[in-house]
């Protein structure tokens, strides 16, 4: 698992950092306004589904049934499940697909409350999300492949896919938006280009591995109705963050211009701690979870379980208190030029904090959703999933409401809609909201999982939360005390800011570490679980 976990986040390492490259070319092309608004809302809407399909339900049923497959029967069996799986997949997906670019303005609507039919924004965002929703079906199919690579334990592969579409978005802003009449367009057909080459760059590795077929409808065949029965709950429990935060795109739409740029970028800095290691370590144990499941070794499930939440912890914790205490350095060194202004970057660290606050639970989510499904349980996180949604609506209205309160002036109170689009800061209720309801999901799918008896805690847990926490502490300390002499990074030159940053970072990750090695730590204790 250690060299599956090592391969899968070198390679998503590269496609974050690329990720983030492409949010820097981005910003400085285009800033902040309501043509950025529209592409992050057309995009927003089929990375959803990449999500969805990728990181969420459809590995979590195809890989635990592809694993029972390539464990009792023969290859040919595995070679016509895949078949059958992509035909079925590819075909319900072009009906979704066809369906979504008929009624292109619908969809955009319904993510655009509040904010007009009639306004150049919202025929903008239509005409983005004609071009990006074809998206859906290439990376569905590309999450299918990448699931076959996992369950073969050819983590790197996957991994480094996103990396083409990165580059494709980073060649839209640059290369193609100046040769285009309206430019932000560029990225819309820099997503589609993607999705496509994403699909083509897998297949090579399949046909290796003798998985390479052609598509067939299979939906009666019965390990096509398994994933799909596995699959149908798992739609909305295994990616109930990303369910929330497009609830968050119909509130931000109500919100100051640029709010949902704002948000999106926040999203992009979580996205670094958790590909590399909560989604990385999702992905890599669910194959050995279900391996263990399947073979009936009970302890071997414990402990690979508890290898993955001690492993996210060690990661989950500092990178919360690192991105909420150093929001506004990292935003205004990354993202702080041409276009982006020093409010922009106020705006988007706020942002940054409050969804920072819910890492640790997103990240072990993404570890406690695997030990369900490698038994082929996919509704008890349906329960936790639709606790957890309902919580982050009542939490942003109640979040909205105070802020509203605290920061709308009170003359203009009395217009509610008027206050809140032309407030800004009020963004911050949608990160906070998030985090917090993602903490309500993680406790219910711990309590459902020790209730259910398949996993026992392993030695030394006391310890080693004792140790993250008093070297956590040590980083904050330190981290606090430098920022106090340091200046403002929003009105300082580039590369102050980066040599700063790069002291902040670095410092407080030194800190850290020592603490860590000081209170006892060794790197074996890692191979022990």
């Amino acid at each position: 698992m250690l060299r599956g976990l090592l391969s899968f986040s070198s390679m998503t390492m590269v496609s974050r950092v690329l990720g983030l490259i492409r949010d820097i070319s981005i910003t400085s092309m285009f800033g902040a306004n309501a043509a950025t608004d529209a592409f992050w809302v057309a995009f927003r809407i089929p990375n959803f589904m990449r999500r969805l399909f990728a990181e969420g339900s459809f590995s979590t049923a195809f890989v635990p049934v592809f694993t029972e497959v390539k464990e009792t029967r023969p290859h040919a069996d595995l070679k016509e499940l895949v078949s059958r799986v992509s035909g079925t997949l590819g075909g319900v997906l072009l009906v979704v697909t066809a369906l979504g670019l008929l009624f292109t303005p619908q969809v955009a609507l319904l993510f655009n409350l509040g904010g007009g039919v009639h306004t150049e924004k919202f025929g903008l965002t239509v005409d983005l999300l004609r071009l990006t929703f074809p998206f859906i079906l290439f990376v569905s199919l590309t999450a299918l492949a990448g699931g076959a690579l996992n369950s073969f334990h050819r983590f790197g592969m996957p991994a480094l896919t996103p990396v083409i579409l990165n580059l494709c978005m980073i060649a839209g802003a640059l290369w193609l938006s100046p040769h285009l009449q309206v430019p932000i367009t560029a990225l819309g057909w820099a997503v589609l280009g993607g999705g496509v080459l994403q699909l083509l760059f897998q297949l090579p590795a399949l046909r290796k591995l003798d998985l390479l077929a052609l598509p067939t409808w299979g939906w009666r065949h019965p390990d096509v109705r398994k994933v799909v029965k596995l699959m149908v709950p798992t739609l909305f429990g295994s990616s109930i963050a990303q369910i929330n935060l497009l609830f968050d795109t119909v509130i931000a739409a109500l919100l100051y211009t640029g709010s949902q740029t704002w948000l999106s970028q926040a999203d992009r800095f979580l996205e670094l701690p958790l590909g590399v290691f909560g989604i990385a370590l999702g992905t890599v144990i669910l194959p050995t979870l279900s391996r263990h499941h399947v073979n009936t070794d009970h302890e071997g499930f414990s402990k690979a379980l508890d290898w993955g939440l001690r492993t996210t912890l060690l990661i989950a914790l500092p990178a919360m208190i690192g991105l909420m205490l150093l929001s506004q350095p990292l935003v205004a060194t990354l993202f702080q030029h041409k276009e982006f202004t020093a409010f922009d970057t106020r705006m988007a660290a706020m942002s940054v904090f409050g969804l920072s606050f819910g890492l640790p639970s997103f990240a072990l989510v993404k570890i406690l959703l695997p030990a369900f499904y490698a038994r082929q349980d996919t509704k008890t996180p349906v329960r936790a999933g639709v606790a957890s949604l309902v919580a982050n609506m009542v939490l942003n209205v109640l979040f909205l409401a105070v802020l509203f309160v605290l920061w709308v002036p009170a003359q203009e109170q009395g217009n509610i809609l008027h206050g809140l689009a032309s407030t800004p800061g009020l963004h911050l209720a949608i990160g906070l909201a998030s985090a917090l309801a993602s903490y309500l999901n993680l406790w219910l799918l711990w309590h459902w999982l020790r209730k259910a008896g398949v996993y026992e805690r392993q030695p030394g847990w006391t310890r080693h939360l004792t140790r993250l926490g008093l070297a956590c502490a040590a980083m904050a300390i330190a981290l606090l005390v430098a920022q106090h002499w340091i200046p403002d990074f929003t009105v300082i030159g580039k590369w102050q800011r980066i040599g700063y940053l790069a002291l902040l970072v670095g410092g407080g990750g030194a800190v850290y570490l020592v603490s860590l090695l000081a209170l006892g730590f060794r790197p074996h204790h890692l191979r022990e679980h």
